[in-house]
């Protein structure tokens, strides 16, 4: 038993004896369980589970009520809080055998076991509204009163060797159990408690092909087992290390990074389209050095189609990933599409195939046949999810795999779950049943949305607009520091997410932060390859990014003045789009641009000749780009009028300039927001509505025109402005 860090190589100690003794014991399984769930070596992301009984007060009698405190289902252990955990009288939970054993047929897989989750809310405490894990009686029916159960990559190495159950005892003598792969659930939880029932003295029991599960009468004792059992399964392996043998030893080289690079920036786009003819995918790329160990290897074809055994892998990776047989010396990206194409026609025959072999009856209809994971030597992987965090979630599940199978391949040989039990644990009901009680998708949810200005003023409302809905937000500035304001303030609203995988920008978040200058070709090329290295493609572009500069007394420019007017106003959003088109063409998904032009353009003002000579010129570039882009890209624009709050073209001295050429009294003294307040109240006078116009308005009108809501509107300028008559169309 583990004891302290110094004795441990391969996971790490890092509990406080003072921080856990100030700490309630409901407290203290949490604390537990963070620890636990902390470390990819212990436990993946959302799996495992950890439990303690607890004596509670019974709300109903005033008595002391032992009460079974476990993860609850849809958890993650290293960001859950106490309401992850579903609360339940324990001695009910125990009843629940009595019941089951008047059900008939009974067994493993059958309908009356799967019957009994039907139960679990009968025996909630304290009406927690936690819906309980389907690994409950796991932990109710062994009579610890701390059990942990986790997925171990070195353990669950163990669990899927052929000779599972003989190195069991070889590494843990008489410590550990062992028993053959049987779906979680019912059957499962009455198992183990025989199992321990006949032999008193375990501590733990490694399931084949499923993962570890142990326990103690302390949290301490229980969490120190955890550990001790981890290491000695990964002592084992190292001992057994095969060096550079590992996988067979390595049969391609990995290309630099640069033209590795150069690669997925060429495919990525094209590749997203590809797998999102369903629906769209989020892509995360993983680079590091352990994964390409294993796709360059020259057992990684036969080891990618057996596909991975632990449950809670497949049901993000799928029955086996793509693995392209292709060769990275000449870095042919013509060539490598080819066999992806080819790679990703024969996936979808081998799954269809895959379901009409496996499917019940009852079984609900075939998801998605496209691939989530994508191996390809010299590059790495390729993982999809419906958003950022799924996969980065899936990216994680098969780095976990590929650690599986290389600790499995260096002790003995790695085995997969029988397909037909895959199938079973994939089209579960009961998981059919979870993926229809989750909250229905965002309306943006699987788009990757490029916000251009998004450092204030307009563009960083909507990136806080479309982020609302669910994007994946690029947010682009001239001030990088700005961009990643931004893009902060949004990761802190939403959540990293749980996910933890992704090599570089890739491993990023809901929103990323870059700079561009819209008016260099090379700036915007560089930005959107970030935004495709980070997310896989791009779905809408959203120019807000503008230029006003005040002429001097006389009314004139300079001529550098006029040009750069021109430049960020109408030559930036041009060559945002001229760089995108391409991306978009190959991504082949429809997509959506939306320049910023100006109610300007339509109305002649003293003073600002180049402006609007430039906003009418950008306003034909929405109708000239709509043609061009057309029919894949919607272009449409939004033209807003005298947005002052927040704007950086409302500078303090531009204020007071209005200020005065309306001859609205002001005093020095008034901050510059109140300044602005004064300018805006006075330009809503004018308008038919006679309300202040301010970057939110702007922002709902440009979610508005990348949403399906405008998906039949292009080519158009639409006006916030308010209602002034002037700027009405003619």
């Amino acid at each position: 038993m583990a004891s302290s860090s110094t004795t441990l190589k391969h996971v790490n100690d890092l509990w406080d004896d003072a921080k856990a003794s100030k700490l309630s014991p409901a407290e203290c399984l949490i604390y537990r369980s963070n620890l636990l769930g902390a470390d990819q070596r212990i436990t993946n992301t959302g799996g495992g589970n950890t439990s303690a009984k607890l004596a509670e007060t019974d709300p109903l009698t005033g008595g002391p009520v032992e009460v079974l405190w476990v993860k609850g289902s849809g958890g993650d252990l290293r960001t859950s809080k106490l309401g992850n955990f579903a609360s339940l009288y324990q001695e009910k939970l125990i009843s629940l055998q009595n019941v089951y054993a008047g059900m008939t047929p009974r067994g493993a897989k059958s309908e009356s076991e799967d019957a009994m989750a039907g139960y679990y809310p009968h025996c909630t405490f304290n009406l927690n509204p936690r819906a309980s894990s389907i690994d409950t009686p796991l932990h109710s029916f062994i009579p610890a009163k701390h059990v942990d159960h986790m997925h171990p990559n070195s353990v669950i190495a163990v669990a899927a060797s052929r000779q599972s159950k003989a190195l069991t005892e070889k590494i843990f003598g008489g410590e550990l159990g062992w028993t053959p792969w049987l779906r979680p659930g019912f059957e499962l939880g009455l198992e183990l408690q025989r199992m321990c029932r006949e032999n008193p003295k375990l501590s733990g029991i490694v399931m084949g092909q499923h993962g570890l599960i142990n326990w103690a009468d302390g949290g301490r004792e229980c969490y120190n087992l955890t550990l001790s059992i981890i290491e000695k399964a990964a002592a084992y392996i190292e001992q057994h290390d095969k060096g550079a043998k590992t996988f067979g030893g390595q049969r391609h080289g990995t290309l630099p990074e640069a033209a590795r690079e150069d690669v997925l920036f060429a495919i990525l786009p094209w590749l997203r389209g590809q797998v999102s003819q369903k629906k769209r995918f989020i892509g995360t790329v993983q680079t590091d050095e352990t994964i390409l160990r294993f796709v360059n290897s020259q057992d990684a074809a036969r080891l990618a189609e057996l596909g991975t055994s632990c449950p809670d892998h497949f049901l993000r990776t799928k029955i086996k990933p793509l693995y392209v047989d292709w060769k990275p010396d000449a870095a042919d990206v013509e060539g490598l599409k080819a066999k992806l194409t080819a790679g990703l026609e024969q996936y979808r025959k081998d799954y269809a195939a895959y379901y009409e072999r496996c499917k019940h009856a009852n079984s609900p209809a075939m998801r998605d046949p496209n691939p989530t994971v994508i191996l390809i030597p010299g590059i790495g992987m390729i993982a999809w999810g419906k958003d950022k965090s799924e996969s980065r979630v899936t990216a994680e599940f098969y780095n976990c795999a590929v650690e599986v199978m290389r600790g499995a391949e260096a002790i003995d040989e790695y085995i997969a779950l029988p397909q037909q039990e895959a199938f079973d644990i994939e089209y579960w009901l009961l998981e059919e049943a979870k993926l229809k009680r989750m909250p229905p998708e965002k309306e943006l949810q699987r788009n990757v949305v490029i916000v251009i200005g998004a450092g204030n003023g307009i563009g960083k409302a909507v990136a806080h607009r479309v982020a609302r809905e669910g994007a994946h937000v690029v947010c682009a500035d001239l001030s990088a520091e700005a961009a990643r304001a931004t893009a902060d303030e949004l990761t802190k609203l939403y959540g990293q997410g749980i996910g933890v995988a992704g090599s570089g920008l890739s491993g990023c978040g809901p929103a990323i932060g870059l700079s561009v200058n819209i008016t260099s070709r090379e700036s915007v090329h560089s930005m959107l390859r970030q935004a495709v290295m980070a997310y896989g493609g791009v779905d809408n572009i959203i120019v807000t990014a503008g230029v006003y500069i005040a002429p001097d007394r006389a009314g004139h420019l300079t001529d550098e003045q006029w040009a750069l007017t021109f430049d960020v106003n109408v030559k930036g959003s041009y060559l945002v789009a001229d760089e995108a088109q391409d991306l978009w063409l190959h991504q082949g998904l429809r997509g959506s641009l939306v320049l910023t032009t100006s109610v300007n353009a339509v109305v002649s003002k003293r003073g600002s000749l180049a402006y609007d000579a430039s906003k009418a010129a950008a306003n034909h570039l929405v109708r000239g780009l709509a043609m061009e882009l057309s029919p894949l890209v919607r272009v449409n624009g939004l033209a807003p009028a005298t947005v002052v709050a927040g704007s950086t073209m409302f500078p303090r001295d531009r204020v007071i300039a209005s200020l005065v050429k309306y001859g609205i009294a002001f005093a020095e003294s008034e901050t510059t927001e109140t300044l602005r307040d004064k300018l805006a109240d006075f330009y809503a006078q004018r308008t038919l509505t006679k309300t202040a116009i301010t970057p939110e308005d702007q922002a709902e009108a440009a979610y508005y025109l990348i949403s399906d809501r405008s998906a039949k509107t292009t080519g158009q300028v639409i006006s916030v402005d308010g209602g002034l008559p002037e700027s009405f169309l003619r």
